[in-house]
């Protein structure tokens, strides 16, 4: 076993470390301020003669903002975040009650009242987000409080729960994972069971509908009550959710949606509790439900060591793949349910595809490499986190894009903070914890996941390694590890062979030792990742360089995908490319015809310095592509990821 330390040392992730720390966890505090979210714990740890604002499920947007701050302060002590961090602590601590519930929602306007509509009020979901938080903080500060805060917590709701069936799940999943990590820290059995309990109960129940009708009757019976709070307290018609809150996102519904919503709400599949997990082998639903729901069952089979979910998070990864996933890697098609559609339902104008969407998909996926040691849990965790997730943040880390569709008319734009500002701390946490994602090990073997540049320190077989890796990705298709210093045993590197790769060159220490062929597909593959393997006794000072061909690629959406058909998105590397109307005023972004032999490859100094890929249509028009995830950093605009082909083949 391999315990290791890594820390991202600058490149392209270095500089959006740099942005998190310097730049959005801040912002994010402030906007937590100015909407009431942190005076919600003022309330019950001071008495603060304020009103509680936001959502029911607001809490969690301060936990996740907890979680970002602790693990920013892990890899860069700040005087400034540490006490706000403390601060917030100190909060947290006054208004949890001694049993470990705290819930502001209820506790300040519901006294004494718990557990009542657990699959619309989010009670166990904050409880999950509170655990992850002290956990990110115990693993920085080693202070036993900060743990304790967790246990507590936990401890309340095991006893609440433990013994309990199926009208006891949550409705939105995250119990599941806090729980399992908890007892990963702490080697306690009781948050195992108790997480395994929630994850085999799912599903079970019969009479769903008469439920589901029920708790959101008696939630609506609620919120209406805090509205007449919030009125008298203001002595205006004003909402509770409207007191101070900025606008929701927008989005472009098709139509049906609010039918199909009901439809998917009473059947159970928003909330996945329309089958056990062990038969769910369909992503439906809510997107980041569904994806916390698998990221649970994978990390189940991975601490158990048992197969239990093993086969079905398979089917399901590969279903997502093949038929439900945007060639962003975004998934979540339909607004409202902010989840699926049906199979090939990935109209890029509709598209959701969440934020948070993407990072559970992530979670996923960083889960499922953890049990497998399959590339293609790696590959896939690299294209989203370049595309679909990284998108959901601005160059400055104080905008945010909520929905990201693959293509937008010139109305939506990034924004300060949303009505439910659930990605911009979530995009944080992320960022901050990135550089653990970056290498594995299983025996003798150490699995190069990213190529990120970074340096990792590993006690390996006995002995000490020290590991540097220097990644020119995504602009440039050079990474180099240099080995520091090595244990006095062979041992394998297992590199990973990314599908949006061509030609692969590996040397070592100067001198050519593989050469791999590698044509890319026109569609998303991570299916086709591998690893390549170089086995020997390390020596300090050696250097393993590859070189990634970076081919410009036409990538094809399923023949099933109506919208887009005779239309192609560009790619080169780990990044899908999108045309914006402010690079290209004089053209019709969207029915212009794209002619492929003209394609290039061009350095520029736009947005921050990347790299962009320049094209004529058939009419002779320039036409600029830039990362998709760089859209909408320059004000509204017009954007596509697909263009229509001079020969669609």
């Amino acid at each position: 076993m391999i315990e290791k330390k890594s820390r991202i040392t600058g490149g392209f992730w270095g500089g959006w470390q740099d942005v998190n720390a310097r730049s959005a966890i801040f912002h994010q505090c402030e906007q937590l301020e100015k909407t009431g979210c942190i005076d919600n714990f003022r309330i019950l740890a001071e008495g603060k003669p304020v009103l509680r604002r936001g959502w029911f499920f607001a809490d969690s947007d301060a936990y996740k903002w907890l979680e970002a701050a602790y693990r920013i302060l892990e890899i860069k002590p700040d005087p400034q975040l540490s006490f706000l961090v403390e601060d917030f602590i100190r909060l947290i601590q006054g208004a949890q009650e001694p049993d470990g519930y705290l819930f502001t929602f209820n506790q300040i306007h519901f006294p004494g009242t718990r557990w009542i509509n657990l699959q619309i009020e989010h009670e166990l979901y904050c409880h999950g987000h509170l655990i992850e938080a002290c956990l990110a903080g115990y693993r920085t500060t080693g202070q036993d409080d900060v743990l304790g805060m967790a246990t507590l917590a936990a401890d309340g709701i095991y006893d609440s729960f433990t013994g309990k069936g199926h009208e006891h799940t949550p409705g939105h999943q995250e119990i599941e994972i806090a729980l399992l990590r908890l007892y990963e820290v702490t080697g306690q059995a009781h948050y195992l069971a108790l997480g395994r309990q929630f994850l085999e109960q799912r599903g079970r129940g019969k009479g769903f509908a008469i439920e589901i009708l029920r708790q959101a009757t008696s939630n609506q019976r609620r919120v209406d009550a805090v509205k007449m709070q919030v009125s008298g307290f203001y002595n205006t018609e004003v909402s509770e959710l409207e007191a101070g809150l900025p606008p929701g996102n927008r989005a472009k519904t098709p139509a049906l949606i609010k039918t199909r919503f009901a439809l998917s709400a009473l059947s159970g599949k928003l909330l996945q509790q329309h089958q056990p997990l062990e038969k769910q082998s369909v992503p439906v639903g809510h997107a980041v439900r569904f994806a916390y729901l698998q990221t649970a069952g994978a990390l189940l089979d991975r601490l158990t060591g048992e197969s239990t979910y093993h086969d079905v998070l398979v089917r399901s990864w590969e279903r997502m793949v093949d038929r439900r996933m945007y060639i962003t890697g975004g998934i979540g098609s339909l607004p409202q349910i902010e989840g699926f559609g049906r199979d090939y339902e990935l109209d890029p104008a509709v598209a959701y595809a969440e934020s948070c969407a993407a990072l559970g998909s992530m979670f996923w996926n960083r889960e499922m490499s953890k049990l497998t040691r399959q590339a293609r849990y790696a590959d896939l965790y690299e294209w989203q986190l370049y595309n679909a997730a990284l998108v959901g943040m601005g160059l400055d880390g104080r905008s945010y894009l909520y929905n990201n569709p693959l293509e937008s008319q010139g109305d939506i734009e990034r924004r300060a903070w949303y009505e439910v500002p659930c990605c911009p701390s979530n995009l944080s946490r992320t960022w901050a914890f990135l550089q653990e994602d970056i290498l594995e090990s299983a025996g003798d073997c150490l699995y190069i996941q990213q190529y990120i540049t970074s340096r990792h320190s590993l006690c390996m077989g006995g002995g000490e390694l020290l590991l540097e890796m220097e990644s020119g990705l995504p602009w440039d298709g050079e990474v180099a590890l240099r080995f520091q210093h090595t244990p006095e045993q062979p041992f394998t590197i297992k590199l990973r062979k990314p599908s949006w790769s061509g030609d692969i060159t590996l040397w070592l220490n100067g001198e050519v030792i593989q050469t791999v062929k590698h044509e890319p597909t026109e569609s998303v593959t991570p299916q086709n990742a591998d690893w390549l393997d170089v086995t020997r006794t390390w020596r300090e000072n050696d250097t393993l360089t590859l070189d990634f061909d970076l081919p410009i690629r036409l990538l094809r959406a399923n023949k099933g995908v109506r919208s887009v058909r005779g239309k192609a998105a560009l790619s080169r590397g780990p990044l899908v490319y999108c045309l914006e109307s402010i690079d290209n005023p004089q053209v019709d972004i969207f029915r212009t015809h794209l002619e492929p032999t003209s394609l290039r490859v061009e350095p520029s100094d736009l947005l921050g310095g990347s790299t962009l890929i320049i094209a004529s249509s058939t009419s002779g028009e320039k036409l600029t592509f830039i990362p998709y995830h760089l859209w909408g950093n320059r004000g509204l605009s017009r954007m596509s990821v697909f263009v229509s082909l001079s020969n669609p083949g």
